[in-house]
Order: structure tokens, then C-alpha cells, then sequence
């Protein structure tokens, strides 16, 4: 396990300097065309953007304001402004998938991360959810980032700081397993919330209640059913949290043109369920919930039903990202994000 901390201070904590004003050398700028279409570039002095139509000179947009039409040689104008957050996340090298911002924002809002808050989140993959989680938190709150794969932390930190304009000092990221980091990093009792995004959140259930303050939250985001009953099983069974809640949120966009008001015909659906549970205090058993189950919705314990109905049934070695749909990473792929952020070999 290392831990990686930042090796100089930051000139901005929040980014919010690098995001006003004119535009700036090393600026990452949006543009989009007249079709609608988006192209991020980063500006560079004596660089330019070509297509297929034209060229126009990076130079035409150093010491603009924001929100500037500039022209290529061709006469296609294109409107450049800073990318927002969610622009930023989607658009910006990846090696994992990214939490998408509906997600994020759903994150931010239901586990309540408040300024100032001490926060650890688990499963970094590219660093989306850790940027709008740094931005909750501000200045004087704490972000403990905790990786598996030290390839995907390097991307995450390139990608956290090329938005931040530099390190931010809330935030620190190691890079190990979270049921052997947090115990070092974090006194018992003394973290507010948790954010679990990985494959089988379930193994870290005794760390997390050994960090987590009476009150405190815990939220995961999961990617199939199996992990959503197995995980909630799994808090039940562990009786130091509240009864578990979960949901999905969909986002449908609206096509907006003269009487052609209508939906999108594409949308983003399914992308992951997330699931909150709460610390409850030491020796508090949680009051038993009452259902009104349909009839063998709940097989008698230790029946053959029981066994075959319970996501815990399954082995710990079945799960597996193969297993759960998800689509491998190539080495090659991994190589060519970290050059893209800056934090890999410049050869094979």
C-alpha cells in the first residue's frame, strides 16, 4: 500500500479562480459548432483546432472573454466557454467508467456531504465522483480517497488536478485495499461518511462501522441486483446499521425546437443503483422493521428456498467484474489515459 499526498501547495483550492475571467493559457475550453456538436481543447499559445472545414489559431481565444464566437478559416463559428463539472467528468480521459453526474449530484444530495465534512470514499476509478465530492466538502473539509489499482489513481489524480488547476488541500489519495488503509488513516468513530463504489462493497462492512461516527452515513453505488441484495443482506445480517434504502435515478432530456417539443429519443437509463444505510450507535440494535411480505417472499431460514433465493449464497470468488457485465480494460487503453492526463510513460 503507498499513499500519495500533495507534493506542493495549490495556487486555487476550489478551481473557481481558473473558471473566471478571461480565457488563459492551459485553459481546458468547450466548443460547439453550429450542429450542436461539443470539441474540448486545452489552450495553447501558437496552437490550433482543425477539422475537416477549417482551422482557427488557439491565440484567437487566449485573453477572450468567456463566452467568445470565434471563427475558423472557413467561416464556421464556434462558441467557446469553460467546461462545467459535468461536462469536464464526461469528456475527460477515463480508464474506469465514470459515476455520471446524475449520479454524483444524487451522491452529494442523499448522503448529505456537507462543507467541512470528513468524507472517505473507496473505488476512485477516474476521479468524477471524487471532484464533485471535493467540492462539497470545500476547503475545510477532508476527502480520503482510496484506490486498489494504482494505474487508475494516477488517472484519477491527473484528471482531479487538471479540473482543480493543482492539488486540492482537502484531499488525499492512497492506494491499497479500504479494509486495510482505513484502520491507519482513520480513528475509530471519527469519519462522517462513507462512499463505496466498487465490486463487492460487502468485505468492508466491519472497517466502515469501525470508522464511521454514530449517525454517519454510508452510501454505495452498485451496477446489478445481485449486488444490491447481497450488500443489503449483508448490512441486515451485520446489525450495526440502520434498515438500508435503495434506488436508481433515470434522466430523460426534451427536444426543444419551435412546436417540436418532445423527449429525447435517446436517454441515459440504467447506470448503477445506490443504496444509504446509517452508523447506529455501539450496542443499539436497530427496531425490527415489519413488512407485510406477499406470501414466500421470505423463505423459512435454512430452508432450500432460503439457500437459493440469497445473493450471500453465492461465492466470494464468483464475483467478479466479467461475471457482473462489466467490459475489461485493456493495458493498452490504461497506457494511453495515463499519457492523456499526464501521469504515464511518454512510450510503450
Amino acid at each position: 500500500m503507498t499513499d500519495q499526498t500533495p507534493t506542493s501547495p495549490t495556487t486555487t483550492s476550489t478551481g473557481a479562480a481558473q473558471r473566471r475571467g478571461p480565457l488563459r493559457e492551459g485553459d481546458r475550453v468547450q466548443l460547439t459548432d453550429p450542429r450542436g456538436r461539443l470539441h474540448t481543447i486545452t489552450l495553447t499559445p501558437g496552437g490550433s483546432f482543425h477539422t475537416h472545414k477549417g482551422y482557427f489559431t488557439h491565440d484567437q481565444l487566449i485573453g477572450a472573454p468567456e463566452g467568445t464566437v470565434v471563427r475558423n478559416t472557413a467561416g464556421i463559428e464556434y462558441l467557446a466557454l469553460r467546461p462545467l463539472l459535468s461536462d469536464f467528468v464526461l469528456s475527460m480521459p477515463r480508464g474506469a467508467a465514470v459515476v455520471y453526474p446524475k449520479d454524483a449530484g444524487q451522491i452529494v444530495a442523499m448522503a448529505d456531504i456537507y462543507p467541512g465534512a470528513r468524507v472517505v470514499e473507496a473505488g476512485v476509478g477516474s476521479g468524477a465522483l471524487t471532484m464533485s465530492l471535493l467540492r462539497a466538502v470545500g476547503d475545510g473539509g477532508h476527502l480520503h480517497s482510496i484506490e486498489r489499482r494504482e494505474d487508475f489513481a494516477e488517472i484519477a489524480r491527473g484528471n482531479v488536478e487538471s479540473f482543480f488547476g493543482g492539488p486540492h488541500p482537502a484531499w488525499r489519495l492512497s492506494v491499497g485495499d479500504l479494509s486495510d488503509v482505513l484502520p491507519t488513516v482513520a480513528e475509530p468513530g471519527s469519519v462522517d461518511r462513507v462512499v463505496l463504489d466498487m465490486l463487492a462493497p460487502w468485505e468492508n462492512l466491519e472497517a466502515v462501522a469501525d470508522a464511521l461516527a454514530p449517525g454517519g452515513v454510508l452510501i454505495a453505488y452498485v451496477a446489478t441486483t445481485t449486488q444490491l441484495s447481497r450488500l443489503a443482506e449483508d448490512l441486515r445480517a451485520d446489525g450495526r446499521y440502520t434498515e438500508p434504502e435503495a434506488w436508481e435515478s433515470m434522466v430523460r432530456g426534451w427536444h426543444l425546437e419551435g412546436l417540436a417539443v418532445r423527449p429525447q429519443h435517446r436517454m441515459i437509463g440504467h447506470t448503477g443503483f445506490l443504496l444509504t444505510t446509517r452508523r447506529l450507535a455501539d450496542g443499539v440494535d436497530a427496531p425490527l422493521r415489519r413488512r407485510r411480505p406477499s406470501k414466500g417472499a421470505y423463505p423459512l431460514p435454512g430452508s432450500q428456498d432460503a439457500e437459493a433465493s440469497s445473493a450471500s449464497a453465492v461465492p466470494d470468488e464468483a464475483w467478479t467484474p466479467e461475471a457482473l457485465g462489466e467490459r475489461p480494460i485493456s493495458d493498452k487503453k490504461i497506457r494511453r489515459v495515463r499519457r492523456d492526463v499526464g501521469r504515464g510513460p511518454v512510450t510503450e
